[in-house]
């Protein structure tokens, strides 16, 4: 394991619309606001999404399941934000859910907000970790 230790920077509080892409925005925000490590909150609804539930089997590199939503979720989730080179990488693992039908996953494209989503990003200041893509698992993972 390794670690580093940050304190709390800026909060930002951000509201989508209906249609919006949801990490693009995420993403946007982070280049605006040069926010280079953070942790953010997802509510809200989606409309669209692609998400991975998982690899296929336990083995390297993983080949990843992907299921679509396709229609409209409930949406409430965690993310994390740091750079994989000069642009910020999104991670957001989320449960989404439509009627008795619940789906959890990470979020990887194709997403658009359903009427409203609310985020909330907390900058982490004073580390310098960043993403680099792992050649034996082929994803950009986390590197401290």
């Amino acid at each position: 394991m390794k670690y580093q230790v940050g304190n709390p920077g800026r909060m930002v509080v951000a509201k989508f619309d209906d249609h919006d892409d949801v990490l693009g925005n995420i993403s946007d925000i982070a280049k605006k606001e040069d926010i280079k490590a953070g942790v953010f909150y997802l509510v809200g609804g989606m409309r669209e999404g692609k998400i991975v539930v998982g690899p296929e089997n336990d083995e390297l590199p993983p080949k990843p399941v992907w299921k679509e939503l396709g229609e409209s979720h409930e949406i409430l989730g965690v993310g994390t934000i740091f750079w994989l080179d000069d642009e910020p990488k999104i991670h957001f693992h989320g449960a989404f859910g439509k009627k008795n039908m619940v789906k959890i996953g990470c979020l990887r494209e194709q997403a658009e907000t359903f009427l409203v989503l609310e985020a909330i990003i907390i900058e982490i200041q004073g580390i310098n970790a960043v993403r680099e893509i792992d050649p034996a698992i082929g994803m950009p993972l986390l590197k401290i």
